[in-house]
């Protein structure tokens, strides 16, 4: 029988130099050379007062090379990093062997929103002199990540304020039961825990009640209020493929040669237009007159186009129809009619007749301004001048004595379970669209040229995100307020830009 060495895993020590386990083309090396020969940190030096009082603080280039190695491998909990700055001989060598304190490390990473835009930019200098910019497209895009807050603690003032009333009427019904019990002589079984829950919620109250007082109703351009929320007031709701989140837009904009981030914000707002002018300005220091930047039809707006169109700026900007227009993607329907494969298990539902009526199916006569449905019913006028994206259209509704027990519910609606009547609209034709800038941009963006250079913003940005969101499992915004976690946001963005620069062979 053969017989081999005995593997033995209990402890024991060994002599080990920390400065050899930074292996040179490895990340740790390239940011250990980065932060030591390049970075400027005097900013974050200048907050420590101790030269001749005090105890001796933490080197702020050990506390960032630590936060940024262990957001590199996908942590991000400030318990998770202190214990392997204990254990692990890797963050044991970066640190030269410091111990940092939960609490430490966390007040670190909070600390850093003043300095982290010039530190990050340091990074983007750094990768210029390397030569991994190539400034012929910038592709810009973002990604909606939850944050540090509870989406059922959201809602305008006036929500709020229900609520906060719903607990009061709720805590004194509670008294009173207890008042009710005492005056009979009854034992209470449950009397200490429902007097624990009494506090809980006088307290809820209370600092809903605070919340209102201190803070002002948020306005938005398309609402006259927007959600507040008592948790993270920063956040917002957002709309997402999987549901509505409470989080933050993490917006980035990418080189095409080799994927280096040399924009990066995080914003507090579900909408991407608002986006889209501030990041092509932070990256404007490193484009030429020449860089195309390009961006999806999230962004797509006719004063966002005029903008750049103003500035001189080169851009693709999709429109929602653009994929619409083309005759790669006229086969999408038959893909769009089944179910996720992902998220949605139950089978698709079956339509007779061949799919929902379209506007064409309706009968339509300009000179009475009537419409009849294919049933056979009229619909009413809702404005015979209505607009929609610069287009003026003619809309028709149906009434619901008619569209409630109609049997084609299932071919006229998409989803007759909650819609209850049919709108149609018929679009004025023959008439030029005042947008301008738009109609200027679907004809650059549906050449041939256009197609091929728009054709390579998703293998620029996308990959990016799945590194950020994949390898390094950033899911989730742990801080709270816009400039911590647009600090958080950087610090992972810097990690995908050092990353490129130990894959192209910097500090070796």
């Amino acid at each position: 029988m053969a017989r081999f060495k005995v593997v033995n895993m209990s402890p024991r020590f060994l002599p080990v130099v920390l400065e050899r386990q930074l292996v040179p083309g490895t990340f740790e090396c390239a940011l250990h050379t980065l932060i030591d020969s390049e970075f400027d940190l005097s900013a974050l030096a200048a907050k420590f007062r101790n030269d001749t009082t005090g105890a001796p603080a933490y080197d702020p280039a050990v506390m960032l090379k630590i936060v940024l190695l262990a957001y590199s491998r996908g942590m991000v909990s400030s318990r998770a990093i202190e214990r392997v700055c204990v254990e692990n001989v890797l963050f044991m060598a970066i640190s030269g062997d410091t111990q940092p304190a939960y609490t430490t490390i966390a007040a670190f990473v909070r600390g850093l929103s003043e300095e982290i835009t010039a530190i990050f930019t340091e990074v983007i200098l750094i990768c210029e002199r390397q030569g991994l910019i190539g400034r012929q497209m910038f592709a810009i895009d973002g990604v909606k990540l939850p944050g540090n807050a509870s989406k059922a603690k959201s809602g305008t003032h006036a929500q709020l304020a229900h609520q906060a009333r719903a607990i009061e009427r709720r805590v004194k019904s509670m008294l009173k039961e207890h008042h009710q019990r005492d005056a009979r002589g009854e034992p209470g079984a449950k009397e200490r825990s429902s007097h624990g829950r009494v506090s809980e919620l006088k307290a809820e109250a209370k600092s809903i009640r605070a919340f209102l007082q201190s803070h002002a109703k948020r306005q938005s351009g398309k609402d006259p209020e927007r959600k507040s929320n008592l948790t993270d007031n920063d956040s917002a709701k957002m709309a997402t493929g999987k549901g509505v989140i409470q989080g933050y837009t993490g917006a980035a904009t990418v080189d095409a040669a080799h994927q280096i981030i040399v924009a990066a914000q995080a914003h507090c707002s579900g909408s991407e237009q608002a986006l889209l002018v501030p990041m092509i300005e932070q990256a404007r220091p490193f484009a030429s007159d020449k860089t195309l930047f390009t961006a999806d039809a999230g962004y797509h707006s006719e004063a966002n186009l005029k903008a750049l169109s103003e500035q001189g700026v080169q851009a693709l900007i999709a429109d929602a129809l653009m994929r619409s227009r083309d005759e790669r993607f006229k086969d999408q329907g038959k893909y769009k009619a089944g179910p996720d494969p992902l998220y949605n298990k139950a089978p698709a539902p079956k339509i007779t007749g061949g799919g929902k009526f379209r506007p064409q199916d309706f009968s339509y006569d300009t000179n009475s301004n009537t419409c009849i449905c294919p049933a056979g019913a009229s619909l009413y006028s809702n404005g015979s001048h209505c607009t929609t994206r610069g287009r003026t259209h003619h809309k028709f509704t149906g009434a619901k004595r008619d569209c409630v027990p109609c049997k084609l519910r299932d071919q006229c609606l998409r989803t007759p379970h909650k819609t209850l009547v049919r709108q149609v609209a018929f679009f004025h034709r023959g008439r030029a669209s005042p947008l301008t800038h738009t109609q200027v941009m679907k004809r650059r963006i549906d050449s041939a040229q256009g197609r091929a250079l728009y054709g390579r913003r998703i293998a620029t940005v996308e990959p990016v995100f799945g590194n950020l969101r994949h390898n390094k499992r950033l899911d989730r915004f742990t801080l709270r307020g816009q400039r911590k976690v647009d600090t958080q946001w950087k610090l992972y963005c810097m990690v995908h830009n050092i990353e490129k620069l130990s894959h192209h062979r910097y500090a070796q």
